[in-house]
């Protein structure tokens, strides 16, 4: 089959099998039973059924249900859960008729899956099924018969999921009244399944044991057994009576096998539970067929109560139950003694093992149903029952579960009260059985429940006193009618003496204990309580349990355990009273009141003679439930022989309170005489049960009675703890509220509070140290705080007393708070003002009280190094605060008025900012505090937005105001705007302090000011919107502010000053940072309306100019998608002339913004104002508005030009002294100095943009000028801390870079225009004249401002020179003039000029000053390349018989420098790991000097590179010796960041190559500012890279020689990003090399990394293959062999390990190991012979000959090969001869 045809989905022809069974049937008329197939016979059809006309049949069934049908045939667990999902799914969707063709083939299938051992299978077999119910609905009918028996079974699966799925199936397809008609229509078949599963199948018929797990094949046994079990359980449970008795002889036929029973003792707890449940169902539904079998059922029920698995102890109890009921004479059939009653005992023994509330429901309806013949003799029998149920009690699992300790206690008074009414009996076994219980069993339990936390916890107590009640009504006491005939009253009268005169012995014995705890009194109490109420102590505790509904023989209407069940389970509300009552349900008796008068003369008898706690606290306990008359007469009369002997302290208390005679009250007799002693003595630590006690004998007074004992109690010298417990106590419910009412807001009360108030507050004042009273604070908190109806707790006066009271003391701890010890004391009033302000209503309607919010919030305000206060402290005081605010807008009207709490704290606020010195820490305290107001007033909805706009107004300076902070912020910030030329600005500063901005630790009040309403004004009201609506929410707030375009533009102008600063000061820049945090800069300037700010910062700029035209520029710049707003500022560019200063920097902000037509006119006056100078002063002025125009790319005329240069040149005739030539700067005042620079400006623009104007004497002019005016600068540097002349100076140098690159490169057509002897005069004279007085310039600059941190340092002047040097040509510094500086000791071949300008320069590699760091490496390392040409005659004189290798130092001003930055750089890199990055912040010291490192071995490096092979060899050594390269690559792996990616790569970079600092070229520009954060990261690569490059033999020493972790670090990094890059290098400068070699052809291949070299002479013919390993230069190139002829082979293997060894130890490139090779090659053939030691004629690291010839074997050695011989095997003999060497 399907060797022609592939089988797919549709393909609906049968397979061959079915068209031969086909074939079959049509022949013989009859189809053998294929497996596979189902049979004619079968009531089950398989799938594709083997009978004539199946393809037809076949047919009927759609394709895709053929497909699934199929899969939940197969054997995977995955397939058949799928195949049933889908199954369910298909037939949700399809239409019925469609799922209908699969009803003949479902159940086998059915039968099949539901019960697989997968449960997930299963549960998704029933939901599956489930679908296909509500799809056929009632076409199921006709298979419902094979399907029935596994449908009950799958409802009784042990998977709880996969059942509930069979059962809401079975809902779906039969409604509740149809359901059991239909198991009724299915009885029999359903019954043959499950008794073929009890009674035939085994593990192994179920499942194939050949493909079947025996684990498996169990599990899937066992849980078939279980759920025929239940099975039957629940058809015979679900059958009407009628189908029942049709099924009676099957279900005898079943209960007749053997095998059935002995699943009663299945080794398995489910098998055996499910057991006993379908005993249970048989003997309610089946009791006839139980009887017939009653032997059986009676010893296998009987005698299995010793099974306590908890899955079958629940229903093994119902069967027993179901046993007693059923067989009648089921005892008889086993032996009770030994095989019943022992196992009981063994049970209640251990507590239920544990099984308690399962076991003891169920032991009452059992004794109940035991006959006397069982029983006998009773009184032995229930001796030991009882004995049991209590030691049950001691075991570990009802000692540690309080719900088993419940059910034993509860089942042992049911069956107490059971047993006794059962014995009523006058004869003598009854009696004795009554006294037994009472006195051995119950009243034990209840002597130890006394002492056990448990057992009082539980219900015990509360069933006793019900079972009292019980008694009291059967003895008559209770008024509950007539007594039912046969009540035997003096029976139960006789048992509650007993158990009460029991009672009373155990409690008085108790109570009389020496040693007795505090938690048996506790047990007494609550047992007395529970007595008197029960539902105020245990009925809360008592749960809902499970109880189990009896009939006893004889029926009982009164105190029946029914009625004492219902009782239980329904308990009825009680209302709480304390006091005796006549409730029903309440106990009637005299007896309790007696033990309780008792307890108490006893308790007091012990607290009187022997002070005792324990009995006070007892007495307390006692006193709170039984407060009456006769209780306290008891109590007075037991102390009456004391009151015969009158003591000292008691007179005052016998005379009554007040005015009033002695109380006849006998409770208060007792409160005075002695509560009230007890109350005042001084050891007392505990007082709040004699509180207790207190209000106990309250309860019997009137409220006169009460308010006159408490106004008499207040006066007494109490501790104010117990007054506090005794307020908490008066306010613990409303009754006692009411009835304190008078007292509390009375003046005894009052005065006695203030006075503690003004205590309190004098004594914290004073800081005694000690810690203060926190139950005195309490008190005063509870005082004013608000309890009912928003009244104070007392009277409205002592209130307001109070708070001006606390205002005063909190007002005098903020003055004293230096002295540290104040802390708690604010603590405690800031807790009283938080109650107050949460809990009084209209309490800041009192002017003390907003007077002490005030100063509350000062507090918060405040930094807490000047207030001294905790933060945690300061939490209290911002939430006191944010309490009283709220409390104060809800209850005060909408307009601020002068003297409130926002009046007064926002001129409080104001004051701090403008008049105290605030840093940005204080500051930001103080705006924090404002802004919790703020937002606290914003959460209050209208009303308080408008009272924030008031307090913001009244927060705003005025215009005054303004003017004078803004005029105290320091002029510094002229400096950096000036030097960029961003401002042309004249202001005259001379003094040099001025500019000696030292670091200041308060802020300008200008900044304090902007900083707080900024943060105010910016601030969402609101939460909860979105960002587009909280946007618009903002600015919608904002600007409804007063003034708020002006306050708009005051923050511009701080911000703007912060910027100018430039960092110079790290107040400011944090400052800064803290402002745009918390006002972002976009939300500033994209505020509406934009126009009127723009306005308004134009009309300020044309005013006052400076700071404000920068504002406006900035302000501009993000505005410039709104160009006519900015074209409407300025009218006619003629209303701003004349120029002023303000009005300059005005039109410098506004010309990049004006038309074409208006910069015309403006350049006509400027051109207008320069050529009348003698008529217009403001002709610099004049000069600036045309370069202004100019920079800005506005056309003009050269005539123009011309014009002004000459008249530039006329000044230079008449006005000499304007030009400044030869001058002291110091005594030239800004206008002066400005005028030069505006005109250096003007010739550097001429010369960049307009050459073709300069003509003959013009360049005179001009070349003559910048010579004479660099002079100047030269001679001036001692005065370079003015910003003018820095800016003079900075001028001067961008004058001769432009004439540079101009003489460099002129642009096209201009050389032709140019005097013929210019450019010879400009390289002869001019630069020669400019680096001779430029080359000098840094090192006076450092030597007149040492300090580089010094506010003074001329930074920019630096930066400027430093980019003018650059240019300085190699000549110039090959013969420079600088004065001679030489080094003692120091070895030079080099000359003086050149050795000067390295001791000169070289220092200054370590100043730290990024730009002249940088302008001293670009000189030198113009000269470095020329070095070594200086070293070459030298090398010539030193000879190599001296054995060891010679060394020879880089230039010595060089290696001085680097040694001081190793040392500097071991210090700050010390504590690092190599592969751990350092992060250096930019421009520190520490850059600084890693910088001055890096850049020298960049130099060295260079140095290096230039050298000849020979030289490289020994510098290279000195390098080794010194390990210097060591301890550089130590440091670059702490340097290099782990991923080198280079910055600024956008999403391009993912398509494109990743650029790193090894692909991308190192830029050191001076004039560089940004991106210097990743300098120094670039420049370690770099370093690296050319390390690499020019030492790769020394750099693959090191890495060889290091650890493995390290070693590990480098060759990553190294072949992640280095070595790419620089083989795709050594590869294309193997095809650019201009080396060239006789007999030698070199080429290489990019793509297979290789290097072939070929070598020929004559007939010989070598080919060598360099192959560069993937981490080169770390690993060693291999050379391997191509073609060779005419060579032997030893020489080839030599040649071959020579070139090797070239390569792997010679630092160089590999054409030079090439060439290296090819000499040595060369030497060869001309007869010179190979050194026997390195089998080279050229040694490899000296290039040596070998010359050290043997005397004996006439050998020649290399003097080195020779000399690391003779080191390293200790001898002097020739290595082959073996002769000593001499």
């Amino acid at each position: 089959m399907g060797k022609n045809k592939q089988r797919t989905k549709g393909n609906v022809r049968p397979s061959s099998s079915g068209r031969a069974a086909e074939l079959v049937a049509r022949e013989s008329g009859a189809v053998p039973g294929f497996v596979g197939f189902g049979t004619t016979a079968s009531t089950e059809p398989g799938y594709v059924p083997a009978v004539h006309g199946a393809e037809e049949i076949d047919n009927l069934v759609d394709a895709d249900f053929r497909l699934v049908l199929r899969k939940l045939s197969k054997r995977d667990t995955v397939t058949k859960l799928k195949a049933a999902q889908e199954f369910g799914a298909m037939c949700q969707e399809r239409d019925s008729n469609v799922v209908k063709g699969v009803l003949p083939y479902w159940p086998r299938i059915y039968c099949k899956m539901s019960v697989d051992h997968d449960r997930r299978v299963r549960e998704a077999t029933q939901q599956a099924f489930e679908q296909l119910v509500l799809k056929v609905r009632r076409s199921l009918a006709p298979y419902l018969k094979s399907l029935m028996g596994h449908w009950l079974l799958s409802q009784c699966d042990t998977y709880a999921p996969a059942a509930s799925a069979a059962c809401q199936a079975f809902s779906a397809a039969f409604p509740p009244s149809k359901q059991a008609e239909a198991l009724g229509f299915c009885k029999d078949e359903v019954l043959t399944v499950l008794q073929d599963n009890l009674l035939k199948e085994t593990a192994d018929t179920l499942s194939d044991p050949q493909c079947v797990p025996e684990e498996e094949r169990e599990a899937k046994f066992l849980r078939l057994l279980t759920s025929s079990l239940l099975g039957v359980k629940r058809l015979v449970s679900s059958l009407p009576q009628t189908e029942t008795h049709s099924l009676r002889d099957r279900l005898t036929h079943l209960l007749n096998q053997g095998k059935f029973w002995k699943y009663s003792k299945h080794k398995t707890p489910q098998v055996r539970g499910a057991f006993f449940e379908l005993v249970s169902s048989l003997c309610e539904h089946c009791p006839l067929v139980v009887q017939a079998e009653a032997a059986r059922v009676s010893s296998t029920v009987l005698l299995a109560l010793d099974d306590t698995d908890p899955l079958v102890l629940p229903p093994l109890w119902e069967a027993v139950l179901h046993t007693l009921s059923t067989v009648a004479d089921c005892w008889s059939h086993v032996n009770v003694k030994k095989g019943v009653v022992p196992k009981l005992w063994s049970l209640l023994r251990d507590g239920g093992k544990g099984l308690a509330t399962a076991l003891h429901p169920n032991l009452l309806p059992f004794i109940s149903k035991l006959p006397s013949e069982v029983t006998s003799p009773h009184l032995d029998f229930y001796t030991t029952f009882y004995s049991s149920l209590i030691q049950g009690l001691s075991s570990q699992r009802a000692i540690s579960s309080p719900t088993e300790s419940s059910a034993i206690v509860r089942s042992f008074i049911e069956c107490v009260r059971y047993t006794l009414i059962q014995n009523t009996g006058e004869p003598e076994e009854p009696t004795l059985i009554r006294n037994m219980v009472i006195e051995q069993q119950l009243l034990p339990l209840i002597d130890s429940a006394l002492g056990n936390s448990s057992l009082q916890a539980g219900p015990l107590f509360s069933l006793v006193k019900d079972m009292l009640v019980s008694w009291e009504k059967r003895a008559g006491l209770q008024d509950v009618g007539v007594l039912i005939e046969g009540e035997n009253e003096a029976v139960f009268d006789r048992l509650l003496s007993d158990f009460w005169e029991g009672l009373r012995v155990i409690l008085a014995r108790r109570v009389t204990y020496e040693e007795l705890e505090v938690n048996e009194l506790e047990g007494m109490a609550s047992l007395l309580q529970v007595m008197q109420s029960p539902d105020s102590v245990c009925r809360t505790q008592i749960k809902k349990k499970r109880f189990v509904k009896i009939c006893f023989s004889e029926p009982e209407s009164i105190g029946s355990p029914e009625e004492v069940e219902e009782t239980l389970k329904h308990p009825q509300p009680v209302p709480p009273d304390l006091g005796p009552d006549n409730r029903e349900g309440s106990l009637r008796s005299w007896h309790l009141e007696e033990i309780v008068c008792q307890q108490a003369q006893i308790s007091y008898s012990y607290v009187n003679e022997k002070n005792s706690e324990k009995h006070l606290i007892y007495l307390s306990l006692l006193l709170q439930s039984f407060h009456t008359p006769e209780v306290f007469s008891r109590l007075l009369a037991a102390s009456e022989e004391e009151k015969l002997k009158p003591k000292e302290d008691q007179k005052g208390t016998e005379l009554g309170v007040g005015d009033v005679g002695p109380p006849t009250n006998p409770a208060v007799r007792f409160l005075l005489e002695h509560v009230v002693l007890w109350l005042r003595q001084e050891d007392r630590m505990e007082t709040s049960y004699l509180v207790e006690m207190v209000f106990s004998c309250l309860r019997c007074c009137s409220n006169q009675e009460t308010t006159r004992i408490l106004n008499h109690v207040t006066t007494m010298d109490l501790k104010w703890a117990v007054l506090l417990e005794i307020i908490n106590k008066a306010c613990a419910d409303a009754a006692s509220l009411q009835a304190c009412s008078d007292w509390l807001k009375g003046s005894v009360l009052g005065e006695r509070l203030l006075g503690l108030a003004v205590e309190l507050c004098k004594a914290g004042l004073k800081g005694s140290g000690t810690a203060p009273n926190k139950d005195s604070w309490a008190l005063i908190s509870l005082a004013l705080s608000q309890h009912h109806d928003n009244e104070p707790l007392i009277g409205a006066v002592y209130v307001e007393k109070m708070i001006e009271k606390l205002h005063a003391t909190l007002s005098a701890a903020r003055g004293l708070s230096e002295r540290g010890d104040l802390e708690p004391l604010v603590c405690f009033i800031c807790d009283v003002a938080s109650t107050f302000f949460s809990s009084v209503k209209h309490c800041l309607l009192l002017a003390s009280a907003e007077e002490l919010l005030l100063t509350v919030f000062t507090l918060t305000a405040q930094d807490h190094t000047l207030t001294h206060l905790s933060d945690s402290l300061l939490k209290k005081l911002s939430h006191a605060c944010q309490t009283g605010v709220l409390s104060l807008v809800h209850h005060s009207g909408s307009v601020v008025k002068d003297g409130s709490f926002l009046y007064s704290a926002a001129f409080w606020v104001k004051a701090q900012l403008l008049t105290s010195a605030l840093g940005v820490k204080s500051l930001q305290v103080l705006v924090l505090a404002v802004q919790r107001l703020a937002d606290t007033l914003r959460s209050a909805g209208q009303r308080g937005s408008s009272l924030l706009s008031q307090f913001v107004s009244f927060l705003t300076p005025t215009q005054s105001e303004w003017i004078t902070i803004r005029q105290a912020l320091p002029p510094q910030w002229v400096r950096a705007p000036l030097l960029s030329g961003r401002l042309r600005v004249v202001c005259e500063h001379p003094v040099i302090d001025v500019w000696r901005l030292r670091g200041s630790s308060s802020l300008p009040a200008h900044l304090a000011v902007c900083a707080l309403l900024a943060k105010l004004l910016y601030t969402s009201s609101s939460a909860d919107v979105s960002d587009d609506q909280q946007g618009a929410a903002e600015c919608s707030q904002m600007t409804d502010v007063k003034d708020f375009k002006h306050i708009v533009c005051e923050v511009l102008y701080a911000l703007q000053w912060c910027v100018e600063m430039d960092g110079s000061q790290v107040l400011v820049t944090e400052y800064h940072t803290m402002l745009k945090e918390w006002v972002p800069t976009s939300l500033i300037h994209h505020l509406e309306p934009a126009s009127e700010v723009l306005t308004t910062l134009y009309t300020r700029s044309v005013e006052d100019g400076g700071l404000w035209s920068l504002t406006l520029d900035s302000y501009i710049h993000n505005l410039s998608d709104s160009p006519d707003i900015i074209h409407s500022l300025c009218g006619s560019p003629d209303s701003l002339f004349p120029l002023s200063e303000s009005t300059l920097s005005t039109l410098q902000v506004m010309c990049p913004h004006l038309t074409t037509q208006e910069r015309e006119r403006l350049i006509v006056l400027a051109t207008s104002g320069i050529r009348n100078w003698q008529e217009d002063p403001s002709v610099s002025g004049c000069v600036s508005v045309l370069l202004c125009c100019l920079e800005v790319g506005s056309l003009v005329d050269e005539e123009l030009l011309l014009a002004v240069l000459a008249t530039m040149m006329e000044w230079r005739n008449s006005k000499e002294d304007w030009f400044l030539f030869s001058s002291d700067l110091s005594k030239s005042s800004a206008t002066q100095l400005s005028l030069s620079v505006q005109m250096m400006r003007f010739l550097s623009w001429l010369v960049t943009h307009s050459p073709n104007v300069v003509v003959g004497s013009h360049w005179d002019f001009l070349l003559c000028s910048m010579l004479a005016w660099l002079e100047t600068a030269s001679d001036n540097v001692e005065y370079l801390w003015n910003p003018w002349v820095q800016l003079f100076v900075c001028e001067s140098c961008e004058l001769i870079v432009r004439l540079n690159q101009f003489f460099t490169a002129p642009p096209p057509g201009v050389a032709d225009l140019m005097p013929s002897e210019l450019l010879a005069e400009w390289n002869d004279f001019f630069v020669e004249g400019i680096y001779s007085l430029m080359l000098p310039l840094p090192g006076k600059i450092t030597e007149a401002f040492a300090e580089p941190d010094d506010p003074l340092f001329p930074l920019a002047v630096l930066r400027s020179v430093g980019v003018a040097l650059t240019y300085v040509p190699l000549h110039q510094l090959n013969h420079n003039s600088l004065p001679a500086r030489f080094v003692a000791d120091q070895k030079t071949n080099l000359p003086e000029e050149m050795q000067t300008l390295l001791n000169t320069l070289s220092p200054l590699l370590l100043f730290k000053a990024r730009p002249l760091q940088l302008t001293v490496f670009h000189i030198l390392d113009k000269v470095m390349s020329t070095l070594p040409e200086c070293d070459g005659e030298g090398d010539n004189s030193k000879s190599d018989d001296d054995g060891e290798e010679p060394c020879l130092s880089p230039p010595a001003a060089l290696m001085s420098v680097l040694s001081t930055c190793e040392e500097l750089c071991e210090t700050i890199l010390s504590g690092l790991c190599v592969g751990e990055f350092a992060v250096i912040a930019p421009l520190s010291v520490e850059y600084s000097c890693v910088l001055a490192y890096l850049l020298a071995w960049k130099l060295l490096l260079s140095f290096f590179r230039a050298a000849p092979s020979h030289l490289r060899v020994q510098y290279s050594l000195y390098l080794k010796k010194n390990k210097t390269l060591h301890k550089l690559l130590l440091h670059l792996f702490r340097l290099m960041p782990d991923n080198p990616t280079y910055p600024g790569q956008g999403a391009e970079s993912v398509t494109k190559e990743t650029k790193t600092f090894f692909t991308e070229s190192l830029s050191l520009d001076v004039n560089k500012r940004c991106g210097i954060e990743h300098e120094l990261h670039h420049l370690a690569c770099s370093v690296y890279y050319s390390a690499v490059q020019d030492l790769p033999a020394m750099v693959r020493l090191w890495w060889t020689s290091q650890e493995k972790r390290i070693s590990h670090v480098v060759d990553k990094f190294t072949g992640r990003y280095v070595s790419s890059v620089l083989s795709t290098q050594e590869i294309s400068s193997v095809h650019t090399s201009t080396l060239t070699f006789d007999s030698m052809t070199v080429k290489a291949r990019s793509a297979a990394r290789e290097v072939i070299a070929t070598y020929s002479v004559d007939d010989i013919f070598i080919e060598l293959v360099i192959q560069l390993p993937q981490n080169y230069p770390l690993g060693s190139m291999v050379v391997e062999s191509g073609r060779r002829v005419g060579v032997a082979v030893q020489q080839w293997r030599n040649w071959m390990l020579q070139l090797s060894t070239y390569l792997t130890h010679q630092n160089g490139s590999i054409m030079e190991g090439l060439s290296l090779w090819k000499t040595n090659v060369d030497k060869r053939f001309e007869g010179v012979e190979d050194c026997t030691i390195c089998f080279s004629v050229i040694h490899g690291s000296n290039y040596s000959l070998p010359k050290k010839t043997c005397r004996t074997c006439k050998k020649k050695f290399h003097a080195a090969c020779l000399y690391k011989w003779f080191t390293s095997s200790n001898k002097s003999t020739c290595p082959l001869c073996r002769e000593t060497f001499f």
